[in-house]
């Protein structure tokens, strides 16, 4: 697949759970943040969320499965922090190996889709009237 098919089409993978639970980009995104800066309001900021709906997102992450994605400690003098753990290192690289899959496995899909997509400009509806 071209770099240019990789900027124009961008085929997004979401695992839905039983319930409502979902692990898609966002959360994996907000991992990666976490994993840079060692904060769960950093890692918000970065991605212009709330610390509070970055927080709920991790406490989310953290009940979807039997290990906790993340590690963190309240602020005080030494300030807070926030890990990614073992777990949820691994967590992170399985989805953006499924992310690499999924555009492997539709790459030529996608390579179809590209080169008859339209450049904007509506077609006109052929009339068949006699």
């Amino acid at each position: 697949m071209t770099k240019a098919l990789q900027q124009s089409l961008k085929p997004v993978l979401r695992v839905h759970f039983s319930g409502q639970e979902r692990l898609g980009r966002g959360k994996m995104e907000l991992l990666e943040h976490i994993r840079e800066t060692g904060s769960i309001s950093a890692a918000g900021r970065a991605m212009d969320m709330s610390y509070r709906r970055a927080w709920l997102l991790i406490s989310e992450l953290n009940h979807m499965f039997r290990e906790p994605v993340v590690e963190s400690q309240r602020g005080g003098q030494k300030g807070g922090g926030a890990v990614l753990t073992p777990f949820g290192e691994e967590l992170l690289q399985r989805f953006r190996s499924m992310e690499g899959a999924v555009r492997a496995a539709i790459a030529g899909d996608l390579e179809w889709l590209e080169a008859n997509r339209s450049d904007g400009e509506a077609i006109a509806a052929q009339s068949t009237k006699p």
